[in-house]
């Protein structure tokens, strides 16, 4: 019979790929499980199984509860009865300490049982225990196999396709999802396919597939062409973004590390044939291959392709363009239901605003009157002056304070003595303003919290208040540099008041898990 245990687990092992260790444990619990139908009572049982010669023995068990221990988790007073919640697993360890001295709370006592016979084993049981056993020895392996390839492209074999959900078979007993959200729309797919995927997350799931696999993640578009074109995998050829509208169209900024390399030309290939099988995985995705530029509005010229951009007007502080087309391009510059206006916004970062020339213009000259009428209204300057300022691409007040002196000086029709001056009214505006700015936020309160903070006084809480930070929300986003301006901080205080703040967001972190990625 001991022969027979040792055969069982070296042809399941062999079988499934499996541990023999794993088929012990399997085993042992259903041995375990057959010698604790012997008795009436809810006992537990270990069984111990001789690696090397297949001789077993059976064990009651029962866990040692210190009383004072169990009073603290139940929440029971000193003079509350206190009983075992299983009396038949359970043991006090006064009575433990009596049996076997060196006993301590948490451990297990045991003694030996007449352990059910191997053969006498329900067939089904045994089989059940093994079978679960093994199969979670095999998800285990399929999460340590795929958790460092978290990012890559992966094929698989569509196995089947159920509610818009396709299940793929990657080999090797590994199974992946493409859930519904994450599949091309209309894409149609069926048993037998092949098809590739962005491998995004791995999660040890007790049932269920455990690989999540995406088809419209950028990130696969990125991947399929690193796939076919073998200058990105050299390291000739960088890629620096991409945006997709899966299944309709696509765009990737590329560019070369080498002069001699056109990049664009690299990624379509010869007749196409490049971009033509990245296409084709993508169930006929379109792809704009777009040369990247460190230029911004050169960047967003490239990426209107094929719209040929007339003209273009930046705004650093909104991060966004008004971009200039022909009429007869207008359509083509925004795309249908905002296509090519949209991909091109999430591949360069800025918010495009698409318009014709005459537009362009007739929004240019209102923006210009604005500037024009600001610099009159609070520099008290007459039109002339303040159209040269317009002119020389002055829009704020700011700019004429801070600027580099020597840049206005470079203004044809400005002295020095009119540079000094503009220059000073600009600074008494600013400064006006930020008085009054602190007259404002000087009847501030801070909030409660803020106030009843831990490591705060009154006097610094009020003190934050009027310079805006009346809340721990507001603490908590601030940086110790930002906090160094208030009176009497130093470094080490203004790092434990943020960390204080920002105790909240970690806590929330913790109770719901972290974020998933």
């Amino acid at each position: 019979m001991n022969k027979e245990i040792l055969t069982v687990v070296d042809v399941v092992s062999n079988e499934k790929s499996v541990s023999k260790d794993v088929i012990f444990e399997a085993l042992e619990a259903a041995l375990a499980s057959a010698t604790k139908k012997r008795y009436s009572e809810d006992i537990e049982v270990r069984v111990d199984i001789n690696r090397m010669t297949g001789d077993y023995a059976a064990f009651r068990r029962w866990e040692v509860i210190d009383p004072e221990a169990h009073r603290i988790q139940f929440e029971l007073d000193a003079d509350d009865p206190i009983a075992l919640e299983f009396k038949e697993r359970q043991i006090w360890l006064a009575d433990a300490v009596q049996r076997q001295p060196e006993i301590k709370a948490g451990e297990f006592i045991e003694e030996p049982l007449q352990a059910a016979d191997f053969g006498r084993i329900a067939a089904q049981t045994a089989k059940q225990v093994i079978v679960q056993k093994v199969r979670e020895a095999e998800r285990a392996q399929v999460v340590e196999a795929f958790q460092g390839r978290i990012g890559d492209l992966v094929m698989g074999v569509v196995k089947r396709v159920e509610r818009g959900n396709v299940y793929l078979d990657l080999g090797g007993n590994a199974e992946a999802i493409i859930v519904k959200e994450h599949m091309i729309p209309r894409e149609v797919v069926r048993p037998g396919d092949r098809i590739r995927g962005y491998l995004f997350e791995v999660r040890p799931e007790k049932r269920g597939p455990q690989l999540f696999v995406s088809r419209t993640a950028r990130e696969l578009l990125i991947e399929l062409f690193k796939l076919e074109v073998p200058e990105i995998g050299e390291g000739v050829i960088e890629i620096h973004g991409a945006a997709r509208d899966p299944g309709l169209r696509a765009k990737i900024a590329v560019r070369s590390a080498d002069p001699r390399i056109d990049p664009v030309g690299a990624c379509v290939g010869m007749r196409g044939s490049r971009v033509q099988a990245v296409s084709n995985e993508l169930a006929g995705e379109r792809v704009d291959i777009i040369l990247w530029d460190e230029n911004s509005a050169q960047f967003v010229i490239n990426a209107m392709s094929p719209a040929e951009v007339v003209s273009i007007l930046v705004d650093e502080d909104s991060q966004s363009m008004d971009v200039a087309v022909v009429e007869d391009q207008l359509s083509q510059a925004i795309g249908r239901n905002g296509q090519n206006v949209r991909l091109a916004s999430q591949l360069t970062g800025w918010e495009l605003n698409v318009m014709n020339e005459a537009d362009a213009e007739s929004k240019s000259a209102a923006e210009t009157q604005k500037a024009q009428k600001t610099f009159m209204d609070l520099l008290d300057v007459d039109e002339e002056i303040a159209v040269i300022l317009v002119q020389e691409g002055f829009t704020t007040i700011e700019e004429i304070a801070y600027v580099p002196e020597h840049e206005m000086a470079n203004i044809e029709e400005f002295d020095e003595t009119l540079i000094s001056e503009l220059r000073q009214r600009a600074k008494d505006l600013l400064l006006t303003r930020a008085i009054a700015s602190e007259e404002k936020l000087g009847d501030t309160q801070p909030a409660d919290d803020l106030l009843g903070m831990e490591g705060m006084d009154k006097e610094l809480a009020h003190q934050m208040a009027g310079r805006g930070i009346v809340s721990m929300e507001d603490l908590a986003e601030q940086s110790v540099d930002e906090l160094m301006e208030l009176e009497g901080m130093n470094p080490e205080r203004a790092a434990e008041l943020i960390m204080a703040a920002r105790a909240p967001w970690f806590a929330a972190d913790v109770t719901t898990g972290g974020t998933d990625g």
